[in-house]
């Protein structure tokens, strides 16, 4: 595609309006949308309204007035229209490490006798690390098997499978309604990690007959930095399933004061402290923003955006040291693709010095997202010819370009 034939296409594009809805700065591409969301325009002032209007003036009566108490569940039940299930089977709380930790312990309660969590090496770290905690604690062992070998290896040992719908290095996408069936057969549970596809791909929890699931808000729901994290579980196994985290918010009657817990019925036992209202407040921006736009728009444009970037990167005569890391089908893949080569970190930050912002995952990939509701066709073609041209001309190898920042 040559950038006039992109200009032409963005200008046919049905979501070429959604880009003004962000506040973007000028003269930055920016692919990192997968990692944190470009700030909406509407969200700055709608903080400012809850923190100088309903907290400022109205103070504690807000709880009530402005329905802060309700929050969770409003935006939970938002956050449902994206992921294919109802609106009392999400809740928007704590972080996605938080609410995994709820739901691995929830899924244990509801199969006692069975100990093992069953994932593959190489899922996200902090799904990994929450199992090891907690089977530091004795409560479960934690059981890796490669991809390929993870239906045979559910057996009537494994309480849950535990597992990324789109992996965070190279955006293959599980066969989600698959591996929880097979999970079901062996009478195991499935929990499901969202954090790479809500607003990005199809989710369809309930036709896939989905157990629990986690996911963030900070990414692809456009909710800022740290924005609260959402789980949902079934509502087959509400009346059953226990949460560890037994807090007040929690409580059937939390304002009873009473010594004893005694949980709530549905979603609400899975709070635990008091709700962040000022995040939750801009986390529901991002989440109406996108239920306007339309999944299926934005899933067909992101499709688009990535294969027209890497068709553009990956023509004739580019780095054979540059190779894919994700898989060629746009079908396939979530919303971002990942390259390998040896000096990723270094053609990364090169990137960056030209306006150009994705990220690098240790040890050797450039990874690079497609947020279709801010992303134009004219971008994908700049970036693509820029990697290529700093891949030609080895403008990566430069001092300034290896040393590590803090946060990569």
């Amino acid at each position: 595609m040559t950038r006039d034939e992109a200009r032409a296409r963005d200008a046919a594009d049905p979501l070429a309006g959604a880009r003004a809805l962000f506040d973007l700065p000028e003269g930055v591409i920016y692919l990192d949308g997968n990692s944190l969301g470009a700030l909406p325009r509407a969200t700055a002032a709608r903080v400012a309204e809850t923190v100088t209007a309903e907290w400022g003036k109205d103070l504690i009566k807000s709880w009530n007035s402005h329905d802060w108490i309700g929050a969770p569940q409003r935006v939970g039940g938002k956050i449902a229209r994206l992921i294919g299930a109802d609106a009392d089977e999400v809740i928007a709380a704590d972080s996605t490490s938080v609410n995994l930790a709820k739901l691995i312990c929830g899924a244990l309660s509801l199969r006692p006798g069975r100990r093992v969590i069953l994932s593959e090496p190489g899922n996200f770290p902090t799904d990994i690390y929450i199992v090891q905690g907690l089977a530091q604690l004795g409560l479960c062992e934690l059981r890796l098997v490669d991809r390929a070998a993870l239906v045979a290896a559910i057996d009537s040992s494994v309480a849950a499978v535990m597992l990324t719908h789109v992996h965070y290095k190279t955006a293959e996408v599980f066969d989600m309604a698959a591996i929880t069936a097979a999970a079901h057969a062996q009478g195991a549970l499935a929990i499901w990690d969202l954090s790479h596809s809500a607003g990005a791909v199809p989710v369809a929890l309930n036709a896939a007959d989905v157990d629990l699931a986690v996911g963030c808000g900070y990414k692809y729901l456009n909710g800022g930095p740290g924005a609260p994290a959402y789980l949902y579980v079934a509502r087959r196994h509400q009346a059953a399933i226990a949460s560890p985290l037994t807090g007040w918010m929690g409580h059937v009657a939390p304002f009873g004061f009473d010594d004893a817990y005694a949980p709530a019925p549905g979603m609400t036992r899975f709070l635990a402290g008091t709700p962040p209202i000022l995040a939750l407040a801009a986390l529901e921006v991002g989440v109406d923003m996108l239920l306007g736009l339309g999944m299926d728009a934005l899933v067909a444009k992101g499709r688009a955006l990535s294969d027209t970037f890497v068709t553009t990167v990956l023509a004739a005569g580019g780095d054979p040291a540059l190779t894919l890391a994700s898989p060629t089908d746009p079908a396939a893949r979530g919303s971002h693709v990942s390259f390998r080569h040896p000096e990723a970190y270094a053609i990364c930050q090169a990137l960056i010095a030209k306006g150009i912002i994705g990220d690098f995952r240790d040890p050797d990939i450039l990874r690079l997202g497609f947020a279709p509701a801010y992303l134009r066709f004219e971008d994908m073609v700049v970036a693509g010819e820029t990697l290529r041209a700093i891949l030609a001309e080895r403008r990566w190898d430069r001092p300034e370009f290896r040393v590590r920042a803090a946060v990569t």
